[in-house]
């Protein structure tokens, strides 16, 4: 079967990887004091919840927002627009542009059948230098960030292409099946492509994303309620941590891992494995985006057709 492209990342891991210790700590229950005995050394007070993330503004006009992702060279905020069937070939996707302050400033900046494009139903989306990739149902787009002129696919020498397939397609009438493989390609500097990992442990793999300092690969499932650890080499991944599943998209926030989750319309944060919910009440929250430079949260919204800017505190 043809492949469902769902979300791609640009970047370099080479075989100096090594997967970071996520064990969570042992949880330590005090016993109860003995009337007949000297009382139990006082528990430590349970420390005050995490301040709650704000949202800054939300964004409407899009047509079935799917990714969004901050370039920080352009400090500008890309938006994948399946407009239409995900896996629909009907030449009608878009990628806009957006500033920080929730201007649209191009709501079709790359517009499928229009410059000579080709874009069917854009989805995950990463940037390399000037380049930015948009996956598109079973192919990999290139266009450039600043004109959003399509270019050919030559990957930096630097660096490769990382793709998970989630392994699902959609009947006539919308159902999700899911045939398989799940699986996540490389493609090389010399736009080889090869299946990095495959097997059922991937969970219909949608979200990922480079954990530069775990030197890892962080993917996050769909299908299952897990979030997972890879490198290349590893013939499957590890699971670092377990929360309400349904998992689109991931993102890293320095020691935090920032994943969103349709099971329960929530953005979550996971450090040593435990899960904090950030925010709340976001619905169908697909790839979500990071700007580092605020600390913000980008959430598209696919059935609202908006996308909503959190501040984290």
């Amino acid at each position: 079967m043809r492949p469902t492209l769902w979300c791609v990342i640009l970047a370099a891991c080479g075989a100096a990887c090594q997967r970071a210790d996520n064990t969570p700590p042992a949880s330590e229950t005090p016993a109860a004091p003995d009337t007949a005995a000297p009382a139990a050394p006082a528990a430590a007070p349970t420390p005050p919840p995490s301040p709650a993330a704000t949202k800054v503004t939300l964004v409407e006009g899009f047509l079935t927002p799917e990714s969004v992702l901050h370039d920080p060279a352009q400090d500008i905020y890309f938006v994948s627009n399946i407009n239409g069937g995900p896996t629909a070939k009907d030449n009608n996707g878009f990628i806009s542009r957006v500033r920080p302050d929730g201007a649209v400033e191009n709501l079709k900046f790359i517009e499928g059948a229009h410059n000579g494009v080709t874009l069917n139903a854009p989805k995950g989306l990463a940037i390399r230098g000037d380049t930015l990739w948009a996956a598109d149902i079973d192919v990999v787009r290139a266009f450039d960030a600043k004109t959003g002129a399509a270019r050919d696919s030559v990957i930096a020498q630097t660096g490769a292409l990382y793709i998970t397939d989630t392994g699902i397609r959609f009947d006539d009438v919308g159902n999700v099946l899911h045939p398989g493989p799940d699986r996540i390609f490389r493609v090389g500097p010399d736009r080889q492509v090869t299946v990095a990992v495959r097997g059922d442990t991937l969970g219909r793999p949608n979200g990922i994303t480079l954990d530069s300092l775990g030197k890892r690969f962080i993917v996050v499932s769909f299908g299952g309620r897990s979030v997972l650890a890879w490198k290349p080499g590893d013939k499957a991944p590890s699971v670092i941590a377990k929360g309400a599943g349904g998992f689109d998209g991931v993102e890293i926030a320095g020691s935090r891992i920032l994943v969103s989750s349709w099971s329960d319309s929530t953005v979550s944060s996971y450090e040593t494995g435990q899960e904090v919910k950030l925010i709340t009440g976001v619905p169908s929250p697909g790839d979500i985006g990071y700007d580092a430079r605020r600390k913000r949260v980008l959430i598209p919204i696919l059935s609202g057709n908006r996308v909503e800017i959190w501040q984290l505190p």
